[in-house]
């Protein structure tokens, strides 16, 4: 099974030569040469998840937009046709209400967060895989604290009506140490998580533009079924045009 976080960077059209249509030629390269399986997309926004849904051929793009009419940007999933089967979707907002399109935490910036929840069927892994795709919160650490334990109890609660193999990952906007990831960090983690791509010394780099400095705040995390392969940093770069203003994250894993 092949997996990829992906902050896609949002098209506000304020990079220069990083903006999205610069970058279009870029992304779908690199997709159609690596092949994952399941993709997971951050910051993706409405036009955006269109030109993914039209142009990632042989790939089902799903999810929805973080706002309360479903709008603005969303966690999106890709998942490839040829070698996997999406067999359930759920989107749920960190908040005390998950249920309730929009909603957020009293602690917190104006944007919702949400959790895209997927069971994906992978050819060769001989049983369904749970992901979970996230974006924490930007401005609040103890947003982010919350967001997080929330997505890890539902992984609980996902793992004890039926244990199956997971993976968390996305943006979570905290560099490692940070208080706020101390439930993955502590000494035995929730379900065993463990993080495959610690080895990494920063995934945000802004483009290199120096206005923010770089950092390490994309991850992936599996359960201890999951054995992990080659896990890179996709870095591909064409006269300064770059896949987004992160690394994705791209890790093989077994079974």
């Amino acid at each position: 099974m092949k997996i990829v976080t992906f902050n896609i960077r949002g098209d506000f059209g304020i990079d220069a030569e990083n903006n999205f249509p610069h970058r279009k030629p870029l992304i779908l390269n690199k997709i159609q040469q690596e092949q994952p399986d399941v993709i997971g997309f951050q910051e993706v926004l409405p036009h955006v998840q269109r030109w993914l849904r039209d142009n990632l051929t042989g790939y089902t793009v799903v999810g929805c937009g973080r706002n309360a009419d479903y709008t603005g940007e969303a966690m999106t999933l890709a998942i490839r046709n040829a070698t996997a089967e999406l067999l359930g979707l759920e989107v749920f907002w960190l908040s005390p209400q998950p249920d309730q399109p929009g909603s957020r935490y009293a602690h917190q910036s104006d944007c919702p967060r949400t959790c895209a929840y997927a069971l994906v069927n992978v050819q060769g892994m001989g049983c369904p895989v749970r992901v979970y795709n996230t974006h924490l919160d930007h401005l609040d650490a103890e947003a982010r604290l919350l967001g997080l334990r929330q997505v890890l109890t539902r992984m609980q609660a996902d793992a004890a009506s039926r244990p199956l193999p997971a993976v968390l990952m996305g943006d979570f906007n905290a560099e490692q140490g940070s208080p706020e990831l101390a439930p993955l960090t502590a000494e035995h983690p929730p379900l065993g998580l463990r993080d495959i791509t610690a080895e990494f010394p920063f995934t945000f780099h802004n483009f290199f533009r120096g206005q923010e400095p770089i950092c390490k705040i994309d991850y992936i995390f599996v359960t201890p079924e999951l054995r992990q392969g080659r896990v890179e940093r996709w870095t591909d770069a064409e006269n300064g045009v770059y896949l987004s203003d992160h690394y994705p994250i791209c890790a093989e894993l077994t079974r």
